[in-house]
């Protein structure tokens, strides 16, 4: 009902199917109206949504790298660049500060083989056409709003100036205008709502009656892609609780609610994060539900850093033997910061370095870790209802 109201609107549906199965579920899948797909990782994604007369997405987002693999369907394949848009998906502040948006992409894309300009018409006139706003936007024509880049190497993407609506906003990486504070309503505010203060305790998972060991579903982390891996493994219990494996890389992760302070914690496991220190990262952005994930190594650094994002209204933020390392303030529904950007990139840059001292190498693992809970995208997630089998869409028993 949703699609054909969007589709009476004369608006574009947009589309996610993450699965890697191209056979009859993503026909049917087709069949249901979507008309674009930013979840494709291959070339073989990208061709099968084409064919089936979507646009297909390229992603180049923080923690995504999903063009390089995809693009050689145009490269390689010599399809039709004008069935292709490019974009980024989750892009934190550092990305946007330090290397750009979709300058960034379009450079990225250009570097993998594209002709620049078809580059450029991938993240613009297509991307118009497609949501039915070339009237608008999307090329340098009279009626269209001025909204231009002027560029010194087509190649390198190097923006020598910035117009919107036909007044030059930027020039040679420098803001020539004031962007004044927006003023948040007080409801956007304290959000955080937990319904008590955690303790260590709060993250332990009960064995089974006698147990010495149990075989347990793993949630595993794959570096660069949203997408996690269905894991197993065999886990030690001490003292009736199940342990953690540092050695092979397997510590606790926790979903806790945060919007109506049920008090309610979800535990399990996730492998990837390589944290080799007593540790706990806590982030209150958690697509799409947006609780609070936890993980770590060590149950009372859980504890203080969710304790901690109550504190503040949201966040993410890092404790390492009781001690906070890094904290980025989000005060905004828990999602968002109220400071300029180049100040939340430095703190989000002060966060990836404390995050590798305590272990982590993987590149932009805090987007990894808000996509945790994410239970569309497959294989293993967790939620507030327990672990979610995406392929499957069941809830699925921590312990096998």
């Amino acid at each position: 009902g949703e699609i054909a109201e969007t589709v009476k609107a004369g608006k574009t549906v947009g589309g996610h199917y993450a699965s890697r199965d191209l056979g009859l579920p993503f026909h049917g899948y087709a069949a249901g109206g979507a008309e674009d797909d930013h979840e494709g990782t291959r070339a073989e994604d990208a061709i099968a949504r084409v064919r089936q007369g979507m646009k297909a997405m390229l992603r180049l987002g923080s923690a995504w790298y999903d063009v390089a693999a995809q693009i050689k369907a145009v490269t390689e394949g010599g399809i039709d660049p004008r069935n292709f848009i490019l974009c980024t998906d989750d892009s934190h502040s550092g990305t946007l500060v330090h290397e750009g948006h979709i300058d960034r992409v379009v450079r990225h894309a250009i570097s993998q083989g594209l002709k620049p300009v078809t580059a450029i018409q991938m993240a613009t006139l297509n991307t118009a056409q497609h949501f039915r706003l070339e009237r608008e936007v999307g090329s340098i024509a009279p009626g269209r709003l001025a909204d231009l880049l002027i560029v010194s190497d087509l190649a390198q993407m190097t923006i020598d100036e910035v117009y919107g609506r036909g007044v030059r906003l930027a020039k040679a990486g420098k803001l020539e205008i004031d962007i004044p504070a927006y003023d948040y309503p007080g409801t956007a505010k304290n959000t955080v709502k937990l319904g008590k203060r955690l303790k260590a305790s709060d993250f332990d998972i009960a064995a089974p009656q006698g147990a010495n060991e149990v075989r347990a579903r793993v949630i595993g982390v794959i570096e660069n892609q949203a997408p996690t891996r269905a894991l197993e493994a065999d886990l030690p219990v001490e003292d009736g609780l199940v342990a953690m494996d540092r050695r092979n890389d397997i510590c606790q992760i926790a979903l806790v609610e945060r919007h109506r302070g049920t008090g309610g914690v979800t535990n399990a496991f996730v492998s990837g994060f390589g944290y080799v220190e007593d540790c706990a990262m806590a982030s209150s952005v958690a697509h799409d539900a947006h609780h609070i994930i936890a993980v770590g190594t060590n149950k009372e650094d859980m504890a203080l850093a969710v304790n901690r994002l109550s504190e503040v209204g949201g966040g993410v933020v890092l404790y390492s033997k009781g001690k906070e390392l890094a904290l980025v303030k989000m005060p905004i529904a828990g999602l968002m910061s109220d400071e300029r950007a180049e100040i939340v990139a430095a703190k989000a840059e002060q966060l990836t370095e404390a995050m590798r001292k305590v272990g982590c190498s993987l590149n932009n693992a805090y987007m990894q870790h808000s996509l945790l809970a994410l239970v569309v995208i497959p294989e293993l997630r967790i939620s507030d209802v327990g672990l979610v089998d995406v392929t499957s869409f069941q809830k699925v028993n921590l312990f096998i």
